[in-house]
């Protein structure tokens, strides 16, 4: 019989953390790299520079934070916020002297069309240099929340309750969901404006 040979698999491989080839090559090509994460709440994206001992983190920005700096009222999670979300980043990253970056996507499966994507868009559109197929981008009304603008719209007339039920934190936090193209822009220009001025 013929006998088997263990291979170890990395703890955090196995946990769905660390893809080991990808930061190889990010390792080898010593360029900062552009990671991005979606969770229930909050999208966030971060600029590091790969070390052995230990990842550096350049700049760093979170959906959390758009509503306190920028005034942003609407969803933290949604096309909207991780376009402008990446606009941020890619802003932060023009304010520190970063040019460019590589997209490191780890163990996560990447969706055209997704909120990564739409992230990546933000922060391309704001500066940084990344590589990537524009195809993978949402649809540029999507971004803007004209999808949102126009279910709103159609809620608002055939059902009224579900749209005061589906709208509810949206309108509470001041925002109706017809006026989400237009906050978006007003939201996209304060944080270019805030950012030329710390240049």
């Amino acid at each position: 019989m013929a006998k088997q040979h263990y291979i170890q698999i990395f703890k955090r491989r196995r946990d769905g953390k660390t893809d080991y080839r990808k930061r190889r090559g990010l390792i080898q090509g010593r360029k900062p790299f552009l990671a991005v994460r979606v969770s229930n709440k909050y999208v966030y994206g971060q600029i590091m520079r790969p070390a052995a001992d230990g990842d550096l983190t350049l700049c760093e920005s979170s959906s959390r934070s758009l509503s306190k700096r920028y005034g942003w009222k609407g969803s933290a999670k949604n096309l909207p916020s991780a376009y402008l979300t990446g606009y941020v980043l890619g802003k932060l990253a023009q304010n520190k002297k970063i040019a460019e970056a590589r997209v490191y996507s780890g163990v996560s499966m990447f969706v055209h069309g997704s909120r990564i994507a739409a992230f990546l868009g933000g922060a391309k559109d704001a500066g940084l240099q990344l590589e990537f197929d524009e195809k993978i981008l949402p649809d540029e009304q999507r971004i803007k929340g004209n999808h949102i603008s126009d279910y709103g719209k159609k809620l608002s007339q055939e059902s009224p309750p579900r749209y005061d039920e589906i709208f509810s934190k949206t309108i509470s936090r001041g925002l109706k969901p017809e006026d989400y193209p237009a906050h978006f822009e007003q939201v996209k220009e304060s944080i270019e404006s805030k950012s030329s001025s710390k240049k």
